[in-house]
């Protein structure tokens, strides 16, 4: 990858896998200050017509988003999910950008600070780059054809190439570790997870679980309820280039842009070693 501080802006419809990264890297951080200033605000929520909740701290982080993009990048379409909410049509083509400006509404909420800026570039259905950055934890995660961590304080610029560290998943144990979702748990994850060797279970809001399984700290990571395709893209692209997978219970990877469901996923498993999933399918 090359030096953030030369890559200037960039044709997200043309560029490479690790040149879109560091850019969309640079772009989640930016809307990072916004949203730790209304975290520390306290603002209400309001519900949206789905009854998610929404607040000003999402609304904020999705403009200064769609800024630097317009700022940075070539013309690319951007779906995202204020706008989206707002009743702006769905408008995707070969490649894409897809935006969850705060991932974990809830957690804000709950103020435990375990919520991201998601931004994913998305090729012919897949997450070919992405960045997930928790403002709280000063901490990033991005991929393009490798991924990366690295701390990341609040109203910086990317780090160096010196200070990331690269990730890889690891070997799946004899006995798992798996990643719930802390806000959102169903009965058909836990009939999913009661047949699979549990050792530990984590709980972890937004797409952090992608990112805990990506660093080699987990294995699995089961949701069969609902979620949207911005809620998944980031940490899914991240996951797969550190060498992990994530599957829709249908069987193949994960797919975007999915039009016709308005862009709202089936169940999925995101799993560390894709050997595991090939074991836990002949269970």
């Amino acid at each position: 990858m090359n030096d953030p501080a030369t890559t200037g802006r960039l044709d997200l419809a043309k560029a490479g896998r690790d040149e879109a990264a560091l850019l969309l890297a640079r772009v989640a951080l930016a809307a990072g200050p916004g949203v730790m200033a209304e975290y520390a605000h306290g603002g209400p929520a309001r519900a949206k017509g789905d009854g998610s909740p929404v607040t000003a701290a999402d609304e904020q982080a999705e403009a200064t988003i769609r800024e630097r993009l317009a700022a940075w990048a070539g013309p690319i379409p951007i779906v995202a999910e204020e706008a989206t909410a707002a009743g702006v049509p769905i408008a995707i083509a070969e490649r894409f950008v897809l935006v969850d400006p705060l991932d974990g509404t809830r957690e804000f909420i709950a103020r435990n600070g375990e919520f991201t800026v998601n931004v994913a570039l998305i090729e012919r259905g897949r997450p070919i780059a992405g960045a997930v950055y928790a403002p709280a934890l000063e901490r990033l995660w991005f991929a393009g054809a490798r991924a990366f961590a690295c701390a990341a304080p609040l109203g910086a610029d990317l780090p160096r190439r010196e200070a990331w560290r690269a990730l890889a998943v690891r070997a799946a144990p004899p006995a798992l570790t798996a990643l719930a979702s802390r806000s959102h748990g169903d009965s058909a994850t836990e009939a999913f997870l009661a047949g699979l060797p549990i050792a530990d279970r984590r709980s972890a809001g937004s797409s952090l679980k992608f990112c805990v399984i990506a660093e080699g700290e987990g294995d699995v990571y089961p949701r069969f309820g609902p979620t949207m395709e911005w809620d998944t893209a980031a940490g899914d692209a991240v996951l797969r280039a550190a060498g992990g997978a994530t599957l829709s219970v249908e069987g193949g990877p994960l797919l975007y842009g999915k039009i016709a469901a308005g862009l709202r996923n089936g169940g999925f498993v995101a799993w560390g070693d894709p050997r595991a999933a090939a074991r836990a399918v002949h269970r």
